[in-house]
């Protein structure tokens, strides 16, 4: 087993005697599971493959299913403060991630059932266009149009879960793929890293709009805030991107992902402005802007479409990606909106001076359009 190292403590890296800001601490556990790999990844605790995770009554949102599998999923990017990096292929941490990524799946499949599609190669760009046609709860409408300092600023916290890492997920499908897919993967990514200019990589954009709006842009700063609904959005990158049998979800993921960017950006950007932030705030989301209308017929045409004419089996796994996507940032939107319509934090605790503490209901969707709505002076959903 590797060596252990500190939970809860801060990390500073030293060289010659040079010290960095504070690395941030471990988060705090959130139920059994999350708290017994915690103490596993210290050196204290059971061994982790004897843990049963059982049941969870929603695993696409459950608090410790999700912190546990992100935690997990962690050792696989930047790691972990004080965490050896040999946990990474620790055999009794992956038995625990593939229970957790068990449950995950089935309940994303109960969601959102694999469907047998009867749709040509050279129609899916079609068909995923339906699927970001969908409505859904209309939250950068109210960004752009309502949102307040706090709730943009909550709004930056939940997006660092993935976009300080933006794009890292999508580039395990790269070895997966070959041909003209690959060639369009990669087109997309080097964007998404800058085209070669580290001030430009997408997750320096928002390491920069978040020291602009006050925040603290260190990687994993706010995994203690971050709620599960939040994670499970971006353990869904992860889990897809690291298993090659889903290498057409992943595929499925990016491209319904870069055609339902662009409008929102524009309207996160358009609210940014009105509170008065500058374009150190709003650098992140004007790329998006310009770039994911570009990468929008790549994504669909070229990569989904390329590798579903490549592998027609992989067509049925592209489709249901994207729509696991549509799923959970639905669900994702709609529990941020169902908070900030009642003046609540949607985050796990509140920032510093920031909204209430979150309370214990969430509106129903007929109900969350409604207070909406009046907010907005909207008669219906919008996309989000």
């Amino acid at each position: 087993m590797p060596s252990p190292g500190p939970w809860r403590t801060a990390f500073w890296s030293r060289r010659r005697g040079s010290h960095r800001r504070p690395v941030p601490p471990l988060p705090s556990p959130r139920g059994p599971i999350s708290e017994q790999l915690l103490l596993a990844l210290a050196g204290e605790g059971v061994p982790l493959g004897a843990l049963d995770p059982g049941g969870q009554s929603d695993p696409l949102a459950d608090e410790d299913l999700h912190l546990a599998l992100y935690l997990c999923y962690e050792l696989h990017y930047r790691g972990l403060p004080g965490v050896d990096d040999r946990w990474e292929w620790e055999p009794s941490l992956l038995r625990l991630r593939g229970k957790l990524e068990q449950q995950f799946e089935r309940g994303l499949l109960e969601a959102v059932p694999l469907q047998r599609e009867a749709i040509p190669a050279d129609d899916l760009d079609l068909a995923l266009r339906e699927i970001a046609e969908a409505d859904g709860p209309p939250l950068s409408v109210f960004v752009g149009t309502s949102a307040g300092r706090e709730q943009v600023r909550e709004f930056v916290v939940h997006r660092s879960a993935y976009q300080l890492k933006e794009a890292d997920p999508h580039s395990w499908a790269i070895p997966r793929l070959s041909g003209a897919p690959k060639a369009a993967l990669l087109e997309v990514q080097f964007d998404e890293y800058g085209r070669g200019r580290a001030e430009r990589v997408h997750a320096e954009l928002l390491a920069r709009t978040m020291r602009a709006v006050g925040l603290d842009a260190r990687y994993g700063a706010y995994l203690e805030l971050i709620p599960g609904f939040t994670l499970a959005t971006v353990n869904l990158m992860s889990m897809l991107g690291l298993h090659r049998r889903w290498r057409g979800a992943i595929v499925g993921h990016l491209a319904l992902f870069e055609m339902t960017s662009s409008i929102p950006n524009r309207r996160y950007a358009t609210g940014l402005r009105r509170l008065g932030f500058g374009e150190d705030a709003t650098a992140f989301f004007d790329e998006h802007v310009v770039a994911d209308a570009v990468h929008e017929n790549v994504a669909a045409v070229d990569l989904a479409g390329g590798l579903a004419r490549q592998e027609p089996a992989q067509r049925d796994a592209i489709l249901w990606g994207a729509r696991a996507l549509s799923h959970l940032d639905g669900r994702w939107a709609g529990r941020v909106l169902s908070c900030w319509v009642q003046e609540r934090t949607s985050l796990r605790h509140p920032l510093p001076g920031g909204l209430p503490g979150r309370g214990e209901r969430c509106l129903e969707p007929g109900q969350l359009v409604g207070a909406v709505a009046e907010r907005l002076d909207l008669r219906g959903p919008a996309s989000t």
